[in-house]
């Protein structure tokens, strides 16, 4: 009984110091050229198709006549040098009895490879795939143990407007994670097309900050206008757990 009140009371004080903390002013650095280059090298995509294979597309430079006619799909973003990658969980909606590849950049070309699904969650929209490949472009987490204030500079990697959307700013402040902080939604000001959904949101120095998700609009009568778009931010250490622990299942750890 004592241990328990000990780690109750260690959890609580922690709760107790993030709420009295106070964010700092937010990071006003803009990405620069090699941010972006950093992004470019990790760009992937996501493909769901009843297609047994992806080469002969990729290969012809994505030409439109020999692309999947059943594909769905979105983006991705490599998490560690071993083939682990996070997208959103609604890219992967009609997966049932379908392939999973993900086309990632390997020696200066684009190259398929089959995905297995790690994990994944409706309710965070988000999941984790892998792909028995090196990634050696990947991202680094910015740091748990930091403030991601509101008006932090951002960008994103999605596959269908990252590269000419320009920056945009966080709309969300997010805390240092704890030991029961859950997943976060947070707000970006970059509108997204389909295509983005699963993609990376990356700081002004190409540090993770979450992946994204979806985009809301007003729509009155005539005319939609952007409002802003989400992403979702998991527990970094939850997700490395589920690392470990996949990599311990296939022999790998």
């Amino acid at each position: 009984m004592d241990k328990f009140f000990r780690m109750a009371g260690v959890l609580l004080a922690g709760l107790l110091a993030q709420a009295c903390s106070v964010s700092p002013p937010p990071d006003t650095v803009a990405p620069n050229r090699t941010t972006r280059q950093m992004v470019m090298e990790r760009v992937s995509a996501v493909v769901v198709t009843d297609q047994g294979s992806l080469d002969r597309w990729v290969n012809r430079n994505f030409s439109t006549s020999q692309a999947p006619g059943d594909a769905d799909g979105g983006s991705a973003a490599p998490i560690t040098p071993d083939g682990y990658f996070l997208t959103a969980d609604h890219v992967l909606a009609h997966m049932a009895d379908r392939n999973v590849f993900i086309i990632y950049g390997q020696g200066g070309r684009l190259a398929p490879a089959r995905a297995r699904v790690v994990w994944r969650s409706e309710h965070d929209d988000l999941a984790l795939l892998h792909i028995p490949v090196k990634t050696p472009y990947f991202y680094e987490w910015t740091q748990p143990d930091k403030w991601l204030p509101e008006g932090t500079r951002v960008m994103h990697g999605g596959i269908a407007t990252g590269f000419s959307s320009g920056d945009g700013k966080l709309g969300t402040t997010l805390a240092p994670q704890g030991g029961l902080t859950r997943n976060r939604r947070f707000k970006i000001d970059i509108p997204l097309q389909p295509g983005d959904s699963g993609g990376p949101v990356v700081d002004a120095y190409g540090r993770l900050v979450g992946i994204n998700s979806a985009v809301e609009f007003l729509v009155p009568m005539e005319t939609a206008f952007f409002i802003d778009s989400e992403g979702n931010r998991p527990n970094t250490r939850s997700i490395e757990s589920l690392i470990r622990q996949d990599r311990l299942r296939n022999g790998e750890g």
